[in-house]
């Protein structure tokens, strides 16, 4: 089974995103996936904003970007952009540290004049990382999501196409060709 990392780039401790994240880490594991959910902002500033790979927590936050078949980028939108933790990390990594695997990028906010953050902002930063796979990418309005203690339920507005995303990520892991993917057959 294809090991995947979930990354959640929001520095907020009630956040919408990591509860996405949360919520697409599970999925994972619970069709049998080895998954790996990894919180940014869990990660040391200093030697983050620094680029220390030298320090155990970075080390191993690269180790496990380095080792998974499929990372998720889940960010939240910012000045119509992804947050600037997700910058720094993804700046530290190798200039080819996603050569290989499949990327789904997911952004969180609170208007849908944001959604071309994700291609037009994000989308050129993972490329230039080489990937061997980028899904279609996919916002989630934050009135779409709903946390209730440690749950969150998407509104079926965003639910049957965040799971459609799912599954088109869940293929590229196994590399089905692109064409297939996105639902025709090549």
């Amino acid at each position: 089974m294809p090991e995947i990392l979930v990354l959640s780039a929001s520095p907020s401790t009630a956040s919408k995103t990591e509860r996405v994240a949360d919520h697409v880490a599970q999925r994972f594991t619970s069709a049998g996936n080895t998954t790996h959910h990894l919180r940014l902002r869990h990660l040391p500033a200093e030697p983050l904003l620094s680029a220390d790979t030298s320090d155990p927590q970075i080390a191993e936050a690269v180790r496990r970007t380095e080792t998974a078949s499929g990372v998720v980028l889940a960010t939240p939108t910012y000045k119509a952009a992804y947050s600037g933790l997700l910058k720094v990390f993804l700046d530290l990594l190798p200039q080819f540290g996603l050569a290989g695997k499949a990327v789904l990028p997911l952004a969180t906010g609170g208007s849908t004049a944001h959604v071309l953050s994700l291609d037009y902002a994000l989308r050129p930063v993972v490329h230039s990382l080489g990937p061997r796979h980028v899904v279609q990418s996919f916002f989630l309005l934050n009135e779409h999501l709903t946390v209730d203690g440690d749950a969150l339920d998407v509104h079926e507005d965003s639910a049957s196409a965040l799971r459609n995303v799912l599954e088109q990520f869940d293929k590229a892991l196994d590399g089905v060709p692109h064409t297939t993917v996105l639902g025709r057959s090549a």
